[in-house]
């Protein structure tokens, strides 16, 4: 069965396309925008302009605009090619992108909105074992009590707590595999990691 994945809830923008576990072809990008006219065209560029019986998408968190431009591409593709949609928690792809290079449990930290840190931790299984937090850069040193830290501010928060290694990496579609197969989820809802910024009127009454 041919998978394409996809990932652009963060500055890097990736597609990869599979057969079985095997890649058959890959991009992968770090952009500061105009994530939706690369992932197109990286979609294009793929094999078979990326057809694929499966489809699997980053659902976050990470930047409200990436989340769902990489969304709205899978369920489009999805529709139109009568594929299998699913999703997964980007922070637990850079997990297993840390297993893979260091085994163990790991810290992901990633950046998040307004200064603060997307943290969560996950086991050496590759399940999350904490629940996911957006905090301040001293609260998430305090908060992140594994060896290994992983993600786009590991290495400012080993910095900042004094310890550990540091494995600066962002997500990349062409590591899907190393996901373990339990993350994946049918429900596509996106995953934002803190309250959105806008507010309706009265919300707060």
């Amino acid at each position: 069965m041919r998978t394409l994945a996809i990932d652009c809830a963060t500055e890097a923008c990736s597609a990869a396309l599979f057969e079985g576990d095997a890649l058959l072809d890959g991009r992968y990008e770090i952009l500061g925008r105009g994530h939706a006219e690369r992932l197109v065209t990286m979609i294009a560029e793929l094999p078979g302009k990326g057809r694929a019986e499966r489809i699997v998408v980053s659902l976050g968190p990470g930047s409200f605009t990436g989340v769902r431009i990489g969304l709205a591409a899978a369920r489009a593709l999805g529709l139109a090619w009568r594929a299998e949609v699913l999703g997964y928690p980007t922070l637990a792809l850079v997990a297993a992108m840390a297993r893979a290079r260091h085994p163990g449990a790991v810290t992901v930290c990633m950046s998040g909105g307004h200064g603060e840190w997307f943290v969560q931790a996950f086991g050496a299984d590759g399940r999350a074992v904490g629940a996911l937090a957006s905090l301040a850069p001293a609260q998430a040193a305090e908060a992140a009590t594994r060896p290994i830290v992983a993600g786009s501010q590991a290495e400012a928060l080993v910095a900042l707590r004094g310890s550990g290694t540091a494995l600066a990496l962002l997500p990349d579609a062409r590591e899907f595999p190393l996901l373990p197969p339990a993350v994946l989820d049918s429900d596509l809802t996106p995953i934002y990691g803190r309250a959105p910024d806008a507010r309706l009127p009265g919300a707060g009454a």
